[in-house]
């Protein structure tokens, strides 16, 4: 049963016209974190680590995007790009931020290039981790991510696959992210959003090499080398085409940089956006 402790639960605000639940820590030039699509995901689950260290020096908010969390999830909404791109927009209209520096990690990556493409002011620098900027042939990770059945079992297993550092698929929390995935509603709306064949979802949130080579942001681009769910060739590829960019591979890291490596990421993340 959800209460009032669950670190997961944050601030409530309407945002588009849907209930959003969100973190906001710090004070300083905002920055706000699309987290990525996992089964179960929050945005406390995936920033966890980050939104602390960041805290200290800047403004760090962190929405649960429509569809996962403890967003609210209309009835007979469409799951598309543009749905999430329109939410997202209407979270910084609600809170009246004109410009944000932007951090999307995987799917939030794909989502963050979205939204600098069609809304180029209300972003200054650009944070991509481990995402889906470019198309890419389907992974069997990213298709079992996207195929999950819940189970304590499959969730132990997801985690694994995230994961380098094999120690991370405990027990406790493949069960304490399995009861995420689990909660009224969530599954629901998770098996709606992805259903196979499911190469079309990554063509469909990807951008283009065209639109990443027009990007004028600075970027910062980090990949885990040994990522089984986004390929790293796709950071390298994004990484030729952005004018602005520079790229961080971590080795010994899958799609966990952020958890994996979460001191390394919070310093290099903090003096990116510090520049």
């Amino acid at each position: 049963m959800d209460t009032p402790s669950n670190p997961e639960i944050g601030l409530s605000i309407n945002a588009a016209g849907i209930e959003t639940n969100y973190h906001d820590q710090g004070e300083g030039p905002p920055v706000l974190l699309l987290h990525g699509s996992g089964p179960g995901v929050s945005a406390w689950a995936n920033w966890r680590l980050t939104l602390p260290p960041l805290a200290e020096s800047r403004r760090v908010i962190a929405p649960d995007v429509v569809g996962f969390g403890f967003t609210e999830r209309p009835e007979g909404i469409e799951y598309t790009p543009e749905q999430w791109v329109r939410h997202a927009v209407g979270f910084l209209d609600a809170l009246g931020l004109d410009q944000v520096d932007l951090v999307g990690n995987s799917f939030g990556g794909g989502l963050a290039l979205r939204l600098a493409q069609e809304h180029p002011a209300r972003v200054r620098k650009l944070v991509l981790m481990g995402a889906v900027s470019l198309s890419f042939p389907l992974t069997e990770g990213l298709d079992s991510v996207w195929g999950y059945e819940p189970s304590s079992e499959n969730m132990r297993a997801l985690i694994k696959l995230f994961a380098y550092d094999q120690s991370l698929a405990s027990d406790d929390l493949a069960e304490l992210r399995h009861r995420a995935s689990t909660r009224p509603g969530v599954q629901e709306a998770y098996a709606a959003m992805f259903p196979a064949p499911r190469q079309r979802w990554v063509d469909m949130l990807a951008s283009t090499e065209e639109a990443l080579a027009a990007l004028p942001n600075e970027t910062l681009i980090v990949h885990g080398r040994d990522d089984r769910v986004i390929p790293v060739e796709v950071s390298e590829r994004a990484f030729r085409l952005i004018d602005r960019a520079q790229l961080h591979l971590f080795g010994r890291c899958g799609h966990w940089v952020q958890i994996e490596h979460a001191q390394r990421f919070n310093r290099l993340l903090a003096d990116f956006l510090a520049e």
